[in-house]
Protein backbone atom coordinates (compact mmCIF):
# COMPACT_ATOMS: atom_id res chain seq x y z
CA UNK A 1 0.00 0.00 0.00
CA UNK A 2 2.80 2.92 1.37
CA UNK A 3 4.99 1.02 -1.99
CA UNK A 4 1.73 2.21 -4.48
CA UNK A 5 1.81 5.48 -3.27
CA UNK A 6 5.42 6.12 -3.35
CA UNK A 7 5.22 5.09 -7.14
CA UNK A 8 1.92 7.28 -7.95
CA UNK A 9 3.61 10.41 -6.63
CA UNK A 10 7.03 9.76 -8.29
CA UNK A 11 5.12 9.56 -11.48
CA UNK A 12 2.84 12.37 -10.88
CA UNK A 13 6.32 14.42 -10.25
CA UNK A 14 7.77 12.89 -13.43
CA UNK A 15 4.82 13.83 -15.28
CA UNK A 16 5.15 17.72 -15.06
CA UNK A 17 6.10 19.70 -17.66
CA UNK A 18 8.13 22.93 -18.93
CA UNK A 19 6.58 26.15 -18.19
CA UNK A 20 5.42 27.38 -21.25
CA UNK A 21 7.09 31.12 -22.65
CA UNK A 22 4.95 34.08 -24.01
CA UNK A 23 5.81 33.81 -27.75
CA UNK A 24 5.47 37.40 -28.06
CA UNK A 25 7.97 38.40 -24.71
CA UNK A 26 10.72 35.84 -26.49
CA UNK A 27 10.51 38.18 -29.96
CA UNK A 28 10.20 41.55 -29.35
CA UNK A 29 9.26 42.15 -32.74
CA UNK A 30 6.01 40.90 -33.18
CA UNK A 31 2.92 42.51 -32.28
CA UNK A 32 -0.41 41.55 -31.95
CA UNK A 33 -2.98 43.18 -34.21
CA UNK A 34 -6.68 43.16 -35.11
CA UNK A 35 -6.50 42.92 -38.56
CA UNK A 36 -4.38 40.19 -38.76
CA UNK A 37 -7.24 37.55 -38.50
CA UNK A 38 -4.44 34.63 -39.14
CA UNK A 39 -2.64 34.67 -36.40
CA UNK A 40 -5.27 35.59 -34.15
CA UNK A 41 -6.58 32.21 -35.17
CA UNK A 42 -4.03 30.83 -33.80
CA UNK A 43 -5.40 31.48 -30.27
CA UNK A 44 -9.02 30.49 -30.91
CA UNK A 45 -10.42 27.13 -30.65
CA UNK A 46 -12.28 25.15 -33.55
CA UNK A 47 -15.34 27.28 -31.81
CA UNK A 48 -13.74 30.46 -32.11
CA UNK A 49 -13.42 30.74 -28.34
CA UNK A 50 -9.92 32.58 -27.17
CA UNK A 51 -7.92 29.91 -25.56
CA UNK A 52 -6.78 30.57 -22.05
CA UNK A 53 -3.28 31.66 -21.08
CA UNK A 54 -2.69 28.27 -19.59
CA UNK A 55 -2.91 26.88 -22.91
CA UNK A 56 -1.79 29.29 -25.01
CA UNK A 57 1.74 30.22 -22.68
CA UNK A 58 0.97 33.66 -23.03
CA UNK A 59 1.68 36.11 -20.18
CA UNK A 60 -0.76 38.31 -18.63
CA UNK A 61 -0.10 41.43 -20.14
CA UNK A 62 -0.69 40.17 -23.98
CA UNK A 63 -3.43 37.78 -23.31
CA UNK A 64 -5.43 40.87 -22.38
CA UNK A 65 -3.91 42.71 -25.54
CA UNK A 66 -4.66 39.54 -27.29
CA UNK A 67 -8.53 39.54 -25.67
CA UNK A 68 -8.77 42.90 -27.15
CA UNK A 69 -7.70 42.04 -30.47
CA UNK A 70 -9.96 39.06 -30.63
CA UNK A 71 -13.36 41.62 -30.02
CA UNK A 72 -12.48 44.02 -32.23
CA UNK A 73 -11.59 41.82 -35.12
CA UNK A 74 -15.20 40.21 -34.36
CA UNK A 75 -16.93 43.63 -34.35
CA UNK A 76 -15.31 44.11 -37.77
CA UNK A 77 -16.81 40.86 -38.70
CA UNK A 78 -12.89 40.05 -40.16
CA UNK A 79 -12.99 36.93 -37.81
CA UNK A 80 -16.34 34.68 -36.53
CA UNK A 81 -18.34 35.21 -33.67
CA UNK A 82 -18.90 31.16 -33.56
CA UNK A 83 -17.44 28.35 -35.15
CA UNK A 84 -18.05 26.50 -38.43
Amino acid sequence: MLVERANRREDRDNRRRKKKVCSFCEEKNLRIDFKEAIKLRRFMSDRAKILPRRVTGMCAKHQRVLTIAVKRARFLALIPCVGE
